[in-house]
Parts: structure tokens; C-alpha cells; sequence
């Protein structure tokens, strides 16, 4: 935990490989002193048939799922600073986007709690 996960179209991987998305949002998630940097995980879901807005446009979109907890202010910040990323990265896309979920602590389990 948390989970970064981006979706996008398959076409902004021309761009950049999918591997340098990766380490990038895991550089400024760990950077937001928010995380673990071992607890980050981040992973790239690539589109090939989408639409946004009725058109076939290059889009990326993060979702974001981590512990509760935070502050609205941190998330928000969160969120900032990795859309900001991207745009400095893709700025030919124009549908740059991220929000933050938050797990609940009573809810979650993994295998370690096990």
C-alpha cells in the first residue's frame, strides 16, 4: 500500500515506456513524505479502444488507493504533484487526471496479517 494504478491509452507509450511512467509516479509519491518508499506500488493499464469526449484522444488517469488517514490538504497535494509529473512528461496529452481513494484500516487485510 498505497496502489498507483494508470490507465491510459495504449499510444502514450510511444512516448515514454511504461517502466520510466512507473518509476517516475513512485518518485514523487515516495517524495510526498506520505509513504514507505517499499510500500508503493505503481502499475500501468494501457488502453487500446477508448473514447473521451466521443473522440479518440490520448488520455492517462491515476488511481490512486491508500490507507486513510491523510489530510483532504495531502491528498490534494498528492494528486497535484503527480498530474503535475505527467504533464511535464506528456505535454502533447491534454487529459491528464488523478484521484485519491481511501482504504479503510478495518477492512483491509494482506497475507502478512494472516
Amino acid at each position: 500500500m498505497p496502489h498507483f494504478v494508470v490507465d491510459c491509452s495504449e499510444d502514450v507509450l510511444l512516448i515514454h515506456h511504461e517502466n520510466n511512467i512507473n518509476e517516475q509516479i513512485h518518485k514523487v509519491a515516495h517524495s510526498s513524505g506520505l509513504f514507505e518508499e517499499s510500500d508503493i506500488k505503481v502499475r500501468v493499464n494501457p488502453f487500446k479502444t477508448y473514447l473521451v469526449g466521443n473522440k479518440r484522444q490520448d488520455f492517462i488517469h491515476v488511481f490512486s488507493n491508500i490507507m486513510e488517514g491523510r489530510s483532504t490538504e495531502q491528498k490534494a497535494m498528492l494528486s497535484k504533484h503527480v498530474v503535475e509529473k505527467l504533464t511535464d512528461m506528456f505535454p502533447s496529452v491534454d487529459n491528464i487526471a488523478m484521484n485519491v481513494r481511501d482504504f479503510e484500516k478495518a477492512t483491509y487485510c494482506n497475507k502478512a496479517m494472516i
